[in-house]
């Protein structure tokens, strides 16, 4: 069974409410109709009850009946959601008229629901870009206690077994932050060690990238990486975690023992932590085309409930695997 197939299981098993903020776009209502049908999480749908339920006939979806349809524009917990914006952003200058017409937007709706307890997780960002989708879960939902910048995991599946964990590896951050600073880094470092446990179902092994090996180079931005791997050790004592560690050091145990001699993590790693988003976007792009590996993700990480952004490109699959995910992540 492969990892998704695994997640997916896991999903059934405790099910999750997901709100789908996105309920009248068509591939999204097709995902949904999926998960329903496989029983892999709750569906929460957003949008206009009539609408979805002809957008249903008309695609041939028998499974959305099955969903909780909130009408952004006339439902139950008005009083309750625009009462709770109002006491979380009062400090900046919220007011109820404001969060009123706030919440008719479905992204806010969805993000208040979840800080409220009425869901588990979100899905969205098949129709609305990344900014819009994470906007109100910074103002909301905000971050993990001790964590203050999210970020994006790939999960990476090679057919060369040899790397990693049997030929996966998690890649962080190649989706979110530009240029974290050595706090940040390792803020991503100990997010991304939770992504392992919790998606990958491995016990990480991190690896702190960067151009220089244990001081082969000397330059500020191997600076900040050798920091970044003290500071992770700090928040999590239990980490295994090793930088600075050049990928071939990190990756490859005859050059890990020759250049890193005494480490753990080199030539043995399985996430890879890079330095900044440019080199992790990169990279993980490159490895998905170049050695044909399959990239999960991006799994947004770093937040208080889980809240993942899709690509407008994304496909229904897509969609119904983010699901999962989220599903699994809202499962502490």
């Amino acid at each position: 069974m492969n990892l998704l197939d695994l997640i997916k299981e896991n999903a059934q098993k405790q099910l999750k409410r997901i709100v789908l903020p996105e309920g009248e776009e068509e591939r999204t209502l097709k995902a949904a109709d999926i998960v329903l049908k496989n029983g892999y999480a709750e569906i929460i749908l957003i949008g206009n009850p009539a609408k979805i339920h002809e957008l249903a006939t008309l695609y041939g979806l028998e499974n959305i009946t099955k969903a909780n349809i909130i009408d952004p524009k006339n439902f139950e917990k008005e009083g309750v959601y625009t009462d709770l914006m109002v006491q979380l952003r009062i400090h900046k200058g919220m007011t109820k008229e404001k969060a009123k017409e706030l919440i008719k937007n479905p992204l806010y709706l969805a993000t208040l629901m979840i800080k409220n307890g009425d869901a588990d997780g979100e899905v969205a960002g098949a129709n609305n870009a990344t900014g819009d989708v994470l906007r109100p879960a910074f103002q909301y939902v905000k971050t993990l206690p001790g964590i203050s910048v999210v970020s994006g995991a790939f999960i990476m599946i090679l057919p060369e077994k040899t790397f990693g964990e049997d030929g996966m590896l998690v890649f962080a951050d190649c989706a979110v932050h530009p240029d974290p600073d050595d706090k940040q880094l390792a803020e991503i470092a100990v997010a991304t060690a939770n992504t392992a446990r919790a998606i990958a179902r491995i016990e990480p092994r991190i690896a702190m990238l960067s151009f220089s090996t244990k001081g082969s180079a000397k330059h500020e931005m191997a600076d900040k990486v050798i920091s970044a791997t003290k500071i992770a050790r700090e928040m999590e004592p239990s980490l295994q975690i090793d930088g600075e560690l050049q990928a071939d050091a990190a990756l490859v145990e005859a050059i890990g023992i020759k250049k890193a001699p005494g480490s753990n993590i080199a030539g043995n790693a399985n996430v890879l932590v890079f330095p900044n988003l440019e080199s992790g976007n990169i990279a993980y792009k490159l490895v998905e085309r170049l050695a044909n590996a399959q990239a999960i993700g991006p799994i947004l990480q770093g937040m208080a409930a889980p809240i993942n952004d899709l690509s407008r490109g994304c496909s229904v699959d897509d969609i119904v695997n983010m699901v999962a995910i989220t599903a699994n992540q809202a499962m502490k």
